[in-house]
């Protein structure tokens, strides 16, 4: 030896050197040794729930309690409850209040056993067998692996001189109750389980019960229970909201409120503060005064111990679907959008149903029907989730959960019926909108809105395409500001959805404003400002202002032709409605009288079964109607009220117009009777679909009024 160092250690290994003659012991623990000498030594009590803050007042949950109630009440026993839930939706907080309830009222020996891990669970069974009369002979047995411990326990629950209750909480990983077979019953006592996992194949034989978030008022009395003083019901009902009704989210947001001492809080500063996107940040402020080696208590962890799961289960893809879950809202999301070759961007195809089924085994989504399956998240996990993912990977998220949505909305919105599928999507547009990052992310999530709300549009649901528009234009100027193209489009569309819904004078204000901005900002004939210009005339010429609305469509049909073509559907559709906007000597002679063969000229470009052709051959009845050709005219009407009756159903706005043109060509070919009997359908859709003030309905309603009062001559009136 030279006396020098002659080895290394690296991590925590260690070298040791000696002179002389050495015995050397050394005892090696793989692990964390404190975790496992306290698992060992088991808990410090099982007749006392291990809960980090039990409720001032459990609120709603009297249905399951009451169910529960009645198992305890008698010395009958033998039955095993499984409440699951998310985490944070109170299973732990109903099985204290029970708990109480069993051992207060009626005399139960409670038993409460942490049931998150193996060493957990075998220690606090093992302390139940021992509270039950096990031997400390017995009990060193079970220790040392000599006799099995599930049976001793169960042997002592069996033998119990007293009924008793026993809750295995947050049973989050039910294998390990199966491997021991730990979970059984008993007819000496009653078995609670609370759990994130629902699946029935993990609990043979006893009765599950869902607990879900809260209702509106009682989620509102638990924060006035916690911080009476910080604000009103109605206050309190604003902040649960936007809590999403979430018991763990609300006890900590009470818990907040309660503790302000130096400056304290209203709870309208609160939620002001949560609505300026603090979130779970402050959520979890209210946790101070708990552990913090206990994630369950905070929003920002509790879902954590599910993910970090997944990644030790070798189902990183798990994680993967939930990050891309919450980019969207905490809404029905359809299961058909999940399915799409665009999700490969961020986990394959191939893997989404094993990462959703994983999502639902651990109660981080649900499914839900609307009328058409989807998934739904809760909103806090959502903002927790958002709030943990890293900034690179979010930006790929986001991208994608666009693609996703881009591919579900039509790519050119076509007229057609109802689609309720649409509607759904609407929250989810705004939702990226809302989440978006820089501004390329941003202008590509504002495109696909705007189309969905064309896609409304078309399908008559005028209220949705409103307000999808409106929403979407306004977050489109804090993330690209107000002179952005895309921006202008949803204000475009908005505007055209306000004159739908019978608000002439807003919609011209808001389409003047926009085709104003267009004109100057991209030209006279850019798409867009071609755009605007044709539905701002519709609304001017359904505001009496027939000579300026003219003008403006001989504008529009112009610059389409020079922009698109003569061929583009968007430059016929332009002239078929000077069919409508112009006199009859005014149809005849313009374009030389070639508009009255526009149907044909349809028929040769598009198909006879294109939209725009059909619109034309609307149209074209009119005109032949305003030029007293009313059996031809009611010929033709009647072949469109056919189709649009078959492919957009009764209620749409634009079957009801081609209806209501039949209904003048019936009355003028003196089939009055008939004529009254379709207008009276006509109107009382409308009220139905528009409401009795509508322009359109009023104007209906007073053209019935002429049939039957003998008042009406033909051709007069303008088209609805």
């Amino acid at each position: 030896m030279t006396g020098a160092m002659d080895g290394h250690a690296e991590d925590r290994g260690r070298v040791y050197q000696a002179a002389g003659d050495q015995h050397i012991s050394e005892h090696h623990h793989h692990g964390d040794h404190g975790e496992e000498v306290a698992a060992a030594q088991g808990p410090d009590s099982v007749r006392r729930p291990a809960v980090g803050r039990p409720p001032v007042v459990l609120r709603d949950r009297a249905e399951v309690l009451e169910r529960l109630r009645a198992s305890v009440r008698t010395e009958q026993g033998g039955e095993a409850y499984v409440l699951y839930g998310m985490g944070g939706c109170g299973k732990t907080a109903v099985a204290y209040t029970f708990f109480q309830l069993a051992t207060r009222e009626c005399g139960r020996a409670g038993l409460w056993v942490n049931a998150s891990d193996r060493a957990s669970l075998r220690a606090g069974m093992l302390a139940v067998a021992a509270d039950r009369g096990a031997g400390d002979g017995e009990l060193l047995a079970a220790r040392n692996g000599l006799r099995p411990a599930a049976d001793l326990v169960w042997q002592h629950l069996d033998r119990s001189a007293e009924s008793w209750l026993l809750v295995l909480d947050n049973a989050d990983h039910p294998e390990i109750l199966r491997d021991g077979s730990w979970l059984r019953t008993s007819p000496r006592g009653t078995v609670v389980v609370t759990t994130r996992r629902p699946a029935a194949r993990w609990w043979p034989g006893a009765e599950l019960q869902h607990i879900g978030v809260l209702p509106r008022e009682d989620a509102a009395r638990v924060l006035r229970d916690l911080a009476p003083h910080s604000g009103t019901q109605r206050e309190a009902a604003r902040i649960a909201d936007r809590l999403g009704r979430l018991p763990l989210a609300l006890t900590l947001a009470g818990g907040f409120l309660s503790q302000q001492v130096l400056d304290p809080w209203t709870m309208e500063t609160y939620g002001r503060r949560l609505e300026e996107g603090a979130g779970v940040e402050l959520i979890d402020q209210g946790a101070d005064d708990l552990s913090e080696e206990d994630p369950r208590h905070l929003v920002g962890l509790t879902w954590q111990l599910t993910l970090d799961a997944f990644e030790a289960r070798g189902l990183p893809e798990a994680t993967a679907l939930l990050r891309l879950l919450s980019r969207f809202a905490p809404e029905p999301l359809p299961l058909s959008l999940l399915n799409s070759p665009e999700i490969r961007g961020a986990l394959p195809r191939a893997r989404c149903e094993t990462a959703l089924r994983a999502l639902l085994d651990q109660s981080l989504t649900e499914l839900v029907d609307v009328g058409e399956r989807c998934v739904q998240s809760h909103a806090v996990l959502l903002d927790s989730v958002v709030a943990a993912t890293p900034a690179d990977l979010g930006t790929v998220l986001h991208a994608t959960a666009v693609r996703l949505l881009d591919a579900a909305v039509p790519g050119v919105p076509d007229a057609g019926p109802y689609d309720p599928s649409l509607r759904l999507l609407v929250p989810h547009a705004l939702a990226l909108l809302l989440r978006g990052g820089d501004p390329s992310a941003s202008a590509d999530a504002l495109a696909v809105a705007t189309r969905l709300s064309a896609a409304l549009y078309r399908t008559g649901d005028y209220v949705s395409a409103w307000e999808t528009a409106r929403a979407a234009g306004r977050l489109g100027v804090r993330r690209l500001g107000a002179e952005h193209r895309l921006v202008l489009a949803a204000d475009s569309r908005a505007g055209r959805a306000r004159f739908r819904l019978g608000e002439y004078i807003e919609a011209e204000l808001r389409l003047k404003r926009v085709h104003a901005a267009q004109e100057r900002l991209f030209g006279a004939d850019d798409p867009d400002t071609l755009d605007s210009r044709h539905g701002l005339q519709l609304v001017l010429g359904n505001l009496g202002k027939r000579d300026e609305a003219v003008s403006l469509l001989r504008s529009t049909v112009a610059g389409r032709r020079r922009a698109l073509g003569s061929a583009h559907p968007l430059t016929l559709r332009s002239r078929s409605s000077l069919l409508v906007l112009l006199s009859a000597s005014e149809i005849v002679a313009d374009e030389d009288g070639a508009l009255l063969s526009l149907p044909a000229e349809c028929v040769r470009l598009l198909g006879p079964d294109h939209t725009v052709t059909l619109g034309a051959r609307h149209n074209h009845a009119w005109a032949l109607y305003l030029l007293g050709h009313f059996d031809e005219a009611d010929e033709e009407i009647r072949l469109v009220t056919e189709v649009y009756r078959r492919r957009f159903g009764p209620d749409h706005p634009i079957a009801l117009s081609a209806q209501q043109l039949l209904s003048r060509t019936l009355a003028a070919r003196g089939l009055l009777e008939a004529a009254v009997e379709i207008m009276s359908d006509v109107v009382a859709r409308r009220e139905r679909g528009l409401g009795t003030d509508h322009p359109f309905t009023v104007a209906g309603r007073r053209l019935l009024g002429e049939f039957t009062s003998a008042q009406w001559h033909p051709p007069g009136g303008a088209r609805g």
